[in-house]
């Protein structure tokens, strides 16, 4: 995973929908449900909680899924109607999914049967890392389907900012740590995905990522914990699958979403903590882009905002919300 972060057409197919819903976590008294979608090959795991606007939520990785957002944006259920999906290829959706059959183009196509599936004329879109690229990009290809954007800790948007990160991402890890992570990377155990390998190798990654320690350990719970349901085989198949993501944004040298994103006429708040391991400079470049784009940056509190600082992040999202 480049920074979750560290993201060719195929049809997709207009299948019917199945899965009777089942009650799932709760929050603030809430019951989660879950279902699936079925979207060309692939069957989507959803998971939805809440009332209030619509807001599709697009996690990270590329190579993640729901788990690590898990249960700490449901604090936002008395906002939004909360519609997460781990994203095809990963997760619960990985079963059946061939990684060459995933592209940026498939990824959009899967955001779009999760909106008609939930019968939603326009949705908030909810990113987080890389899945900011994703909203950009469906924004981009559904405006008229899109009636807000919120950008939480936004990932590069283009080719030149994800190697600006990566200069920044050695720069403050330092020598030994960049080490030890190569170390683990190229070993056998992680080259085979074991686990709790793949887990050391982010404890290392994101060290340096979230404001306190406190919350860096509770993030590792939660990344080991995910890792270990995923499995060996789990882990190799959204490692694949991130390949072919990059290759279709980021390693593309004329990648580049800056100048296309100023056609988007949609209220759009950028959500950066001061601690984050990615540059502020790209999430002020989307702001100063994007013409209704307004950046909320916040004090002691890193990449994963929705964990760090959730009391600023529901305020922030609130006053958003109200305008």
């Amino acid at each position: 995973m480049p920074c979750c972060l560290t993201l060719g057409v195929i049809p997709a197919i207009l299948a019917a929908l199945f899965a009777t819903p089942m009650l799932g976590q709760t929050a603030a008294g809430r019951k989660a449900k879950e279902g699936r979608v079925a979207t060309g090959s692939a069957s989507l795991y959803t998971r939805d909680i809440g009332e209030g606007e619509p807001a599709i939520v697009l996690h990270g990785g590329p190579d993640f899924d729901i788990a690590y957002l898990l249960p700490d944006l449901d604090r936002l259920a008395d906002l939004y109607h909360l519609v997460y999906f781990d994203q095809r290829g990963r997760g619960k959706s990985a079963e059946g999914v061939r990684p060459e059959d995933v592209s940026l183009a498939t990824e959009l196509e899967d955001i779009e049967r999760v909106r008609q599936h939930f019968g939603l004329e326009r949705a908030t879109l909810l990113g987080h890392s890389w899945g900011t690229v994703l909203a950009l990009e469906y924004a981009l290809r559904y405006p008229a389907r899109v009636s807000r954007l919120i950008l939480m800790n936004p990932a590069p948007s283009s080719s030149a900012e994800a190697a600006l990160l990566r200069k920044a991402y050695t720069a403050q890890l330092g020598d030994e740590a960049v080490a030890r992570q190569r170390a683990i990377v190229t070993g056998q155990a992680y080259q085979q995905a074991d686990p709790q390998t793949v887990a050391d190798r982010y404890r290392i990654h994101f060290s340096h990522a979230l404001a306190t320690p406190a919350h860096h350990e509770a993030l590792m719970k939660a990344m080991r914990a995910a890792f270990i349901s995923q499995g060996a085989a789990g882990i190799l198949k959204a490692r694949a699958v991130e390949s072919r993501l990059m290759a279709d944004t980021w390693e593309r040298p004329d990648y580049d979403l800056i100048p296309r994103v100023s056609s988007l006429r949609v209220p759009t708040l950028v959500l950066y903590g001061d601690h984050d391991f990615i540059p502020r400079d790209i999430s002020e470049h989307l702001v100063k882009a994007l013409p209704q784009a307004k950046l909320t940056a916040f004090e002691n509190c890193g990449h994963f905002a929705y964990l760090e600082c959730p009391a600023a992040v529901h305020t922030a999202l609130q006053n958003f919300s109200r305008q």
